[in-house]
């Protein structure tokens, strides 16, 4: 496997892999709103190429991704990572998990202060995240609790705090 930006060539299969690891929880019959949100965050200014990572298998096929795009706590500039999505035939084979390392590892070398996410509390913290109320930042909305979820990076410092802003796509959900 390896793990390298998006190129143009991977949108097609960025938008196939991330239907098809999100169709279990769509409604039946219904759009996979995270497909449709990753073209939305590419097509707005809150997307950022370089915080946009692929798992590319054996034969070159896209079988992950994983995106940040731009945020705000209370006007400063932060991320918010997702959709995280690995196609469901090499689920559980570590795809995540390199995904995970590689836009954290690369939001970290571009000076970015901190990630934020709404997902299961049970698997971001391995990748050191922790409840957004523990740092000050209040999610969008009050009933996502503990699932929404903070990784502080390097340029991180204590006086960011407030409301959090998802980009615009978000909104849209």
């Amino acid at each position: 496997m390896l793990i390298r930006c998006e190129t143009t060539a991977d949108v097609a299969p960025i938008r196939a892999v991330q239907a098809a690891a999100f169709a279990p929880m769509a409604a039946p019959g219904g759009p996979v709103v995270e497909a449709d949100l990753v073209d939305a965050l590419r097509a707005c200014d809150a997307w950022l190429p370089a915080l946009s990572f692929v798992a590319a298998g054996r034969d070159g096929e896209v079988v992950g991704h994983v995106v940040c795009s731009r945020a705000h706590v209370d006007g400063t500039p932060v991320l918010g990572l997702g959709p995280l999505g690995v196609h469901p035939s090499v689920q559980r084979q570590g795809v995540g998990h390199a995904l995970m390392h590689a836009v954290l590892g690369a939001a970290d070398a571009l000076g970015e202060p901190l990630v934020v996410l709404l997902g299961h509390a049970d698997y971001y913290p391995r990748f050191g995240f922790g409840p957004a109320e523990g740092y000050g930042i209040v999610p969008p909305v009050a009933e996502w609790g503990p699932h929404f979820q903070v990784r502080p990076l390097t340029a991180y410092h204590s006086s960011i705090r407030g409301a959090f802003v998802y980009a615009e796509p978000f909104n849209e959900l």
